[in-house]
């Protein structure tokens, strides 16, 4: 295995991790967060909603599968 493909595979396993519903709801809160500080609206609450939404979202999935 080359070593960008390795360094590829190690940064998906950290972003990613096991769930990637988690990394896509972070990655577009970020984005929301981006464009609202840019159209110079509040943006300091969109990461604490995306975090307690994306953590009840997770533990729900989790019991699902117990």
């Amino acid at each position: 295995m080359s070593a960008l493909r390795r360094l590829v595979a190690g940064l998906w396993d950290f972003i990613v991790g096991d769930d990637w519903r988690t990394a896509l709801g972070v990655t577009v809160a970020l984005a929301l967060t981006a464009v609202l500080a840019d159209a110079e609206a509040a943006a300091w609450w969109v990461l604490p909603a995306a975090v307690a939404g994306l953590l009840a979202f997770s533990l729900r999935r989790a019991r699902q599968d117990r």
